[in-house]
């Protein structure tokens, strides 16, 4: 039988509160009513909630657009509340079939050991790691066996399961379905039933594998987790969601002073939706910068203000102003203070090549092409011919707005 869900404790302002720190930003939130009765309870009787985020460690990197999620999972870990990261080991097995248009290769036992050693040492700039429980779901997958599988698969319909978009759009076009891929879900799902949470977070496209996790719950003869979806992150284009095959993100690994001047490089619209998703400052706050921009304040004001935050969250306050004063020193046409010494022979030499060997183009031919676009500068003077030959000596050579090196050149 189905646990009921208490409904008789007092929505104190404090509740409001939490909700409002729950709603701020997401896509949706299933259902909101269940919510506010949990967090009642929690309030009137002292137990925490348990949240939870699984993350498949497909790939060794995380970038800003993946923590969209766990800002969410520190705001509600700052209310009180218990927030377990999951790695999902197991499931990283299957592949998950979310927005995919045909069957995704697994990763092997080797390449998921390898991606999760690092998820969570870079998922702790986010979170509050004192407060944190990591789990990998491998602990109650693996003991399930094939009995469990099949006894686990006997709760939830083909039907139900062919619902899904991508499952019915690939059967619809004829497009080949293996049968491990509806484990996926029924795995995801069962970790809500393992780790009895309370909320569920994901992505948009994870939508249904996260009601599977309740349906399952009820199944089981749990109270049925809420589901909290955030939207996917546009990326540096404003268009694309971030990623690192559309080369239109940042990286939370990234260095100081590129990871500052990529978020100046996104647009003034695009800002304030990353303000939202990403910023730990109130709403009130927020809006109160937004009306000075609209009442004239330069928006480089606010973009500057994002960028240290989010520089700093995952460097320091101290590199955020480093990178600061780096980026104004380039954008005055000065040099930064921290550009790599390049040693080379062969004077004099062609500019082209001493471009590529300096490592600020990967080919003669790249390096030719930027300087044709008037991207390549040395000591500060704008290079126009390709045939130019630098003599013996120490010259700081610039390509792009960010590549620099002070190069020595001797005869060789």
């Amino acid at each position: 039988m189905n646990q009921a869900l208490v409904t008789n404790f007092p929505v104190t302002d404090r509740v409001r509160e939490a909700l409002a720190v729950s709603l701020r930003g997401c896509d949706e939130l299933i259902p909101q009513d269940d919510w506010v009765k949990k967090l009642a309870r929690s309030e009137a009787t002292g137990v925490p909630l348990r949240i939870k985020l699984g993350l498949d460690p497909t790939a060794p990197d995380i970038h800003v657009g993946h923590t969209v999620v766990l800002n969410k999972m520190r705001q509600l870990q700052d209310l009180g509340h218990t927030v377990i990261f999951l790695i999902g080991d197991f499931t990283s097995l299957i592949g998950d079939p979310s927005g995919r248009n045909s069957t995704r290769p697994p990763l092997t036992a080797e390449q998921i050991r390898a991606n999760a050693e690092t998820y969570f040492a870079q998922a702790k700039l986010v979170l509050d790691e004192a407060k944190t429980e990591i789990r990998y779901n491998s602990e109650w997958s693996d003991p399930l066996g094939a009995r469990g599988m099949i006894q686990l698969a006997a709760r939830y319909t083909v039907a139900r399961m062919m619902e899904r978009n991508d499952f019915h759009d690939r059967f619809k076009a004829g497009t080949p379905i293996s049968v491990h891929e509806f484990l996926y879900p029924l795995m995801q799902g069962y970790d809500s039933v393992a780790l009895k949470s309370d909320l569920e977070l994901g992505g948009t496209d994870q939508k249904f594998n996260l009601l599977v996790g309740r349906h399952l719950q009820q199944e089981y003869g749990q109270e049925p987790q809420c589901i909290l979806t955030m939207p996917l992150l546009e990326g540096l284009d404003g268009v694309e969601k971030m990623s690192k095959s559309k080369n239109n993100y940042i990286g939370i690994s990234e260095d100081a002073n590129t990871m500052f001047a990529k978020v100046l490089s996104i647009s003034d619209t695009l800002m304030w939706r990353w303000f939202t998703l990403l910023s730990f400052r109130s709403e009130a706050a927020i809006a109160a910068l937004k009306a000075e921009v609209d009442g004239g304040r330069n928006p480089k004001d606010a973009k500057v203000m994002l960028a240290k935050e989010i520089t700093a969250r995952f460097h320091s306050a101290a590199a955020a102003e480093a990178a600061e004063q780096d980026f104004i020193n380039r954008s005055r046409g000065g040099v930064p203070d921290d550009i790599p010494d390049v040693a080379l022979s062969g004077a004099p030499l062609g500019i082209g090549a001493l471009i590529k060997q300096a490592g600020l183009a990967p080919s003669t031919s790249e390096a030719n092409r930027l300087i044709d676009g008037g991207g390549v500068r040395v000591d500060s003077v704008v290079i126009s011919d390709r045939g130019l030959k630098l003599p013996a000596g120490t010259h700081v050579v610039q390509v792009g707005k960010r590549k620099f090196a002070r190069v020595t050149l001797s005869n060789g």
